[in-house]
């Protein structure tokens, strides 16, 4: 009777530890579209693998010297040339763009155990390439995340990161949001994996504990905003049916007077839809990434 129940246990475990794999294995999208812009190919490391990119450069004879340079953060799943919605306007505006697809995205190299964390990191290193180049002003560098780029550059903030600007669209916040959301995508049961799974993923990834607590996108933000370090900008739409909009509220709960703009696009990405999103957007940007 024992050994029966040891061989359903561990049954129950290498089929959890099967679904944790699967879960933690983001689709792979091929880039459709490059930009209708020029642009420069561009690859760099992080965390030892190949990070593939487009650097859409203004640099120019009218325009000599460094300038300000918008890095384009896509979220699981996804890849750079679906957040082109993000980057031609933006570009449009006068900004140099830096978009690339994450580890285990589009054409970067694979990444066995893609964490928030990894976004963060490969956001890092996006931003150590930016400091190579000529044409950037190091202090006029901002970025737009959406969903777990976000994310990942909410977390690069607590590391210091460069950033005199940063936008978020539909970003999670809870880290069982971010399940919970994977589950509904793969048709899979919240109960009980939305409980087991985070579990089983922090410790395939080999997270510690401290690193968990300290990857709070709510408790970053009040603090960056107590000391008054970067600006940012929060955007969620109240009808994204994948992230809801409660995550920005959780954050103002924290931080009610931090600059947000609730939009109401239909679905997780469409908050550029929104009549409201491009001013409040650009705005924002001009005042804060001009010139000192």
């Amino acid at each position: 009777m024992v050994s029966g129940v040891g061989a359903v246990t561990g049954s129950a475990a290498a089929a959890l530890y099967g679904i944790t794999v699967k879960a933690q294995r983001p689709r792979l999208v091929p880039n459709e579209k490059v930009p209708s812009v020029p642009y420069e190919s561009t690859e760099w490391k992080s965390g030892g693998k190949t990070v593939k990119g487009w650097f859409l450069s203004h640099a120019d004879a009218e325009s000599p010297g460094p300038g300000p340079v918008i890095i384009v953060a896509h979220g699981w799943g996804s890849n750079r040339s679906r957040v082109l919605r993000y980057a031609l306007p933006l570009y449009d505006e006068g900004y140099s763009i830096l978009m690339y697809d994450a580890r285990s995205h589009g054409e970067s190299e694979f990444y066995k155990t893609p964490t928030g964390l990894q976004f963060r990191d490969d956001l890092l290193a996006a931003l150590n390439w930016l400091g190579q180049r000529t044409e950037v002003d190091p202090s006029r560098i901002g970025v737009l995340g959406h969903s777990l780029g976000a994310f990942g550059a909410v977390l690069a903030l607590d590391e210091g990161a460069p950033i005199a600007a940063l936008v978020t669209d539909s970003m999670p916040v809870k880290f069982e949001t971010m399940i919970g959301a994977e589950l509904k995508r793969r048709k899979l049961p919240q109960f009980p994996l939305a409980h087991l799974l985070p579990r089983m993923m922090v410790w395939r990834s080999g997270i510690s504990r401290s690193m968990m607590k300290r990857a709070n996108p709510a408790r970053i933000l009040s603090d960056n905003a107590r000391n008054r370090m970067t600006p940012v900008l929060l955007v969620h739409s109240r009808k994204d049916g994948f992230i809801p909009s409660s995550e920005l509220n959780l954050v103002l709960s924290h931080a009610p007077d931090l600059p947000h703009l609730f939009v109401d696009a239909e679905g997780h990405s469409a908050s550029d839809r929104d009549p409201a999103f491009w001013p409040a957007v650009t705005t924002f940007f001009r005042t804060a990434l001009q010139k000192k």
